[in-house]
């Protein structure tokens, strides 16, 4: 180990902001020399949906390995700017803290917030004074266009919502979810492709405001059928091998008669 790095039983994030300063210097790591913001972009959201994903597992253990690993994101970032001379860690430290106090007025001024919706209602409406959004359209281009679009959609329709411009009941939003599979299926019969993905843009968008109305998260929903379908996939796999059935020989109608045999011995 660097002479600079002593060796310790427990390290702090001073140790850490000092590694990485190593990590980047002449006498580090050539690697870690090269990137840049946008080289280790990919790695920084990766690193953050390990995280996630290790707390749907409710694995402790693994959430504590991998919010290291998001730490490290936030500080190789840091690290950068301030070889750049333009900001760094302690900026990043003092821009959170100072943002957390001015949008918890009901904690840390006099403004009043009884329950968990009227902080966050004061979270909003400090955020949009600070950031001059005078317009929803405004606050509805503010949704970053790097989130994954079924999470995009849902607050872009919340916000919209906010103001007013929503359907009033549950029923609306089914109703607009049947209409658009019937263009989507219109849109397929003339083999456009170009209607045909905005015709499935807007299905998905539809369905993400039936997940909205009954306080679904769209995203969380994919994801578990996704998982549910490899399982079953993984079943059917199975039972094919035990009856002696060549997966990749057998027709649809077999394959689907083993999906529906698997699906009904889970219920």
């Amino acid at each position: 180990m660097c002479e600079s790095i002593e060796h310790k039983d427990r390290y702090r994030i001073d140790d850490l902001l000092q590694i990485m300063e190593l990590l980047r210097s002449p006498e580090g790591c050539p690697w870690d020399r090269e990137q840049t913001h946008h080289s280790i972009r990919k790695n920084f959201i990766e690193e953050v949906y390990e995280a996630a994903e290790a707390i749907d597992n409710g694995d402790t253990g693994l959430l504590r390995e991998e919010l290291g690993d998001v730490l490290l994101q936030v500080v190789f970032h840091a690290q950068i700017e301030r070889e750049a001379k333009r900001f760094d860690f302690d900026d990043v430290c003092d821009d959170i803290c100072k943002k957390l106090i001015r949008r918890h007025p009901h904690v840390f001024a006099d403004a009043a917030a009884d329950t968990a919706g009227q902080g966050l209602q004061n979270w909003e409406d400090i955020k949009k004074s600070e950031k001059d959004q005078e317009t929803v359209t405004q606050t509805l281009h503010s949704v970053p266009k790097t989130l994954p679009a079924l999470m995009r959609a849902e607050k872009v329709q919340k916000r919209a919502a906010k103001s007013g411009f929503d359907y009033p009941d549950i029923n609306w939003a089914i109703g607009d979810l049947r209409s658009e599979i019937e263009e989507l299926a219109e849109a397929v019969e003339t083999k456009n492709k170009q209607a045909i993905t905005d015709e499935l843009g807007d299905l998905l968008f539809a369905a993400v405001n039936v997940a909205r109305f009954v306080r679904a998260d769209p995203e969380e929903s994919l994801t578990k059928s996704t998982g549910k379908f490899v399982s079953r996939f993984s079943d059917v796999e199975q039972l094919a091998k035990q009856r002696g059935i060549d997966f990749k020989e057998a027709d649809i109608d077999l394959l689907d008669s083993l999906w529906q045999e698997v699906k009904n011995n889970r219920k």
